[in-house]
């Protein structure tokens, strides 16, 4: 039986009929929302072609449904260009996602924010201008730097943004979320590259990002979230033949889940240049010790 429009069958990995990079997930009421990248790289050319996001949705982490497209590049009057990682988060009944773009006339890349009512969208630019520009860090000395934003909301309600490229920046959001509450600082870890992802376990926040090239994932736990992070080890080896590597860490009816890619899916005998299949793994280790 062929599955109705805009459904996708269970079973891992859970996005076939699509290139798709960079999960983020959200958990909000009784369902993940899983937002990601699209590659539309034409066959044979190894470059990446990533103009909109892409969003699914499961309430129970087998069966998805592909939602209409929220957002687009083109949704950012001041962007001109690459839909890169990104991440949506609610607070206070609105939805807030955070994506890398290239800016249109400052050089590099650039961190925006759009917002919406629900977690479908339609997602709109929130500001009319980019939270975080190329000429705002200096702590890495390249036009990438500025990319893989994630949001984590502490129990006083305070937000912090974290992103990266070969330096981990984090910075405090004010509670409209679209504006920056204090100075731009760094995290010193170890060969760090970029995807920073935050999530907590009891007293511990885990901070777990890509290292090397190509990319593992490690993690790094530290009491508080502005530091300092100790080094714990790797949770996630070599991504298949991606070179890139992306997770998204949560927690859903009491089960621990690891989401991220890896290249699997060819096209006319040449693997697309952005990743594809999404994996998602289950966690059962979750010490502070471990390494899951």
């Amino acid at each position: 039986m062929k599955p109705a429009p805009g459904v996708v069958l269970g079973g891992n990995p859970i996005i076939k009929n699509k290139y798709t990079a960079d999960p983020a997930a959200l958990v909000y009421k009784d369902k993940v929302y899983i937002y990601t990248g699209h590659d539309e790289a034409p066959p044979r050319q190894e470059r990446y072609v990533m103009n909109e996001w892409l969003c699914f949705s499961s309430s129970d982490m087998v069966n998805w449904m592909e939602h209409p497209v929220p957002l687009k590049v083109t949704d950012f009057a001041w962007a001109k260009g690459d839909a890169w990682a990104s991440q949506a988060v609610e607070r206070n009944g609105k939805f807030y996602w955070y994506v890398a773009v290239e800016h249109g006339s400052i050089e590099g890349k650039a961190i925006g924010v759009a917002v919406a009512d629900n977690p479908l969208g339609l997602f709109k630019d929130a500001r009319g201008s980019a939270l975080i520009t190329n000429d705002m860090t200096t702590a890495a000395k390249i036009r990438w730097d500025d990319t893989d934003p994630t949001v984590w909301i502490d129990e006083k309600g305070q937000a912090y943004l974290f992103w990266g490229n070969t330096a981990c920046y984090y910075a405090r959001l004010k509670p409209n979320m679209t504006e920056l509450d204090g100075p731009i600082q760094t995290v010193n870890l170890p060969n760090f590259t970029e995807a920073p992802w935050i999530h907590k376990r009891g007293d511990w926040y885990y901070l777990s990002y890509a290292s090397g090239f190509p990319e593992k994932i490690v993690y790094a736990i530290s009491r508080k979230i502005e530091g300092p992070w100790e080094y714990k080890g790797i949770l996630n080896e070599l991504a298949g033949n991606s070179n890139t590597n992306h997770q998204a860490i949560i927690d859903f009816k009491g089960q621990s889940y690891f989401i991220y890619h890896n290249g699997a899916i060819q096209t006319d005998g040449a693997a697309s240049a952005a990743p594809s299949e999404l994996i998602i793994c289950t966690i059962t280790k979750t010490a502070p010790s471990s390494a899951w």
